[in-house]
């Protein structure tokens, strides 16, 4: 377990077993991502570019049209009004 303390200003360290798991640097941004159980996951930011490749790829999936991708942009546009 990594324990952190929070200062009088809101700050706190993250411990280095997190930065190693997360691959933190000094001046990467982090997010706090509260979820719909009311815990609070971190979650790094800059994620490599490379990392990414893949992701939204999943068997059995056919590709998307521009036109479909526009149409379901509108749909959730009216959606939004």
């Amino acid at each position: 377990m990594s324990v952190a303390t929070v200062t009088s200003k809101g700050q706190t360290t993250i411990p280095k077993m997190i930065r190693e798991l997360l691959n933190l640097h000094p001046g990467d941004r982090i997010d706090f991502v509260v979820g719909e159980d009311g815990k609070v996951y971190l979650q790094p930011l800059n994620v490599d570019v490379e990392e990414l490749s893949g992701i939204l790829n999943r068997p059995g999936m056919r590709p998307v049209s521009v036109e479909e991708m526009n149409q379901a942009i509108q749909l959730a546009n009216r959606g939004l009004s």
